[in-house]
């Protein structure tokens, strides 16, 4: 990866004379949501003669940021960071993008080496990294970030104990996206907003067998077969304790259907093999998008560049449910947050950037809630105005999830969540195999877990 890093250069001659200034822009490069090919891209924006330009009474200001996510994701950020840069000229923003691989790659890397990004992106994983997080707590106490245009209920949801360290970019909840044109092809009936997996398996097999292609694209094993699967069963239970210290059950076999499920699915060609779910690796590689499967796992904030990726519409309904009239397991969640490192050598003009990508309505325009629905109500109020039919389907579900109702939830994962899941992963591959039963994968996955909390 190659970073072009331009510095504006200023002459101030002594009898004040004008100032010019140039910079060279760098080019782009692609990128990809789940790729394992890292891309990255550093821009900056063109300085011109104006009165504007830096002074010497100005510093210049360099803060470096980064992201993972869609090339449009990468397109719209990129222009909100110019917006910025030319209404504060002083201040040059470098920035780099990734595939969600890739940037956990490198900023892991970079935390190791006690040089993490002024501003990085994070999201569920957020509680790996508290220690290298800048809490905005004063911040918000000076003014210099406005969180006065929005509610407690979201501000926590980037809190830990006390803290706030940041303002989602976006609240947001998974879904399943599908094209009803197919399942009208197929004869199945459209999904509503109380199916259950029941229905998603018949729904799958049948359109297997009537259009001959996958039933289902990739769903989310873990969230919807643990962290939902398990808030299904009732109100009172969760995958993870509330107290995060342990496990919110203790029945091994509530694991048990969902992994029976995806073996049944696969064995019958109605979902991808593990061979072919490796095929899958952005948005515009999802079997959804390519015509090969009706439906498939979605953030919500992802359906419209889903739909756009597949040039056709998209409907998104709940994840489905264990029973019609039971518990959805869903919650409003953020979908993820600009951190300012702990180590930044600009943390004031970094928090001066956040308030503004978080606040500005014009920024908010062009990044259209690509990272979910804001949480500020007067930009979210401006956007309502110009929404495309897609972008209010995706108001409204994130609505009707907000309505559900939940139990006690977990804001946060705990740390022993990622170990976790890639055992769970592990082993439901190891049932598709016939290395293992539903039910002893149920039991190995439930003492997996629990013995990492007893470490």
């Amino acid at each position: 990866m190659m970073l072009k890093k331009v510095l504006a250069v200023v002459l101030v001659l002594v009898l004040s004379l004008s100032i010019m200034g140039c910079s060279n822009d760098a080019e782009n490069t692609t990128d990809e949501v789940t790729s394992s090919t890292d891309n990255s891209s550093n821009e900056e924006s063109t300085d011109t003669e104006s009165s504007n330009e830096t002074t010497n009474d100005e510093e210049e200001i360099v803060l470096r940021m980064a992201w993972w996510g869609s090339q449009k994701r990468h397109d719209i950020t990129a222009e909100v960071i110019a917006l910025y840069e030319s209404q504060n000229p002083n201040v040059k923003i470098e920035y780099e993008f990734y595939d969600f691989d890739g940037y956990i790659t490198n900023l892991n890397t970079l935390v190791a080496a006690n040089d993490v990004w002024d501003l990085f992106q994070l999201g569920g994983n957020f509680p790996t990294y508290l220690d290298r997080i800048l809490p905005l707590n004063d911040y918000i106490d000076q003014g210099i970030i406005d969180a006065s245009n929005t509610t407690d209920a979201f501000l926590k949801t980037t809190q830990f104990e006390d803290m706030q360290l940041s303002l989602s970019s976006g609240v947001n909840t998974y879904g399943i996206a599908y094209d009803p044109e197919m399942f009208a092809q197929a004869g199945v009936p459209e999904p509503t907003n109380e199916w259950t997996w029941a229905d998603y398996e018949a729904a799958a097999m049948k359109i297997h067998e009537e259009l001959g292609i996958f039933g289902s694209s990739k769903i989310e094993d873990f969230i919807a077969g643990a962290s939902m699967g398990i808030s299904q069963e009732g109100f009172d239970y969760n995958f993870f304790a509330p107290s995060n210290v342990q496990l919110g059950f203790d029945d091994p076999s509530m694991l048990e259907d969902y992994l029976a499920m995806r073996k049944r699915l696969v064995d019958a060609g109605a979902y991808p093999d593990p061979g072919a779910l490796s095929e899958i690796t952005d948005i515009e590689s999802d079997f959804l998008v390519t015509g090969e499967a009706p439906m498939t796992w979605v953030a919500a904030n992802q359906l419209p560049t889903l739909a756009e990726a597949a040039g056709k519409e998209l409907k998104i309904v709940p994840v489905p449910r264990k029973e019609a009239n039971g518990p959805s397991g869903m919650t409003i969640q953020s979908s993820q947050m600009f951190c300012i490192a702990k180590g930044s050598e600009h943390p004031e003009e970094a928090a001066k950037f956040l308030n503004f990508f978080i606040n500005d309505v014009e920024a908010n325009k062009i990044l259209a809630a690509e990272r979910g629905i804001p949480i500020v109500s007067n930009v979210r109020e401006a956007l309502e105005t110009d929404l495309t039919d897609v972008q209010k389907r995706m108001y409204d579900y994130v609505d009707l999830v907000g309505s559900f109702e939940t139990g006690v939830i977990n804001v946060i994962s705990p740390p022993e969540q990622a170990e976790i899941q890639d055992y769970y992963e592990l082993v439901l591959t190891q049932v598709i195999f016939d290395e293992k039963t539903p039910a002893e994968a149920a039991e190995e996955i439930f003492n997996f877990a629990t013995d990492k909390f007893n470490q």
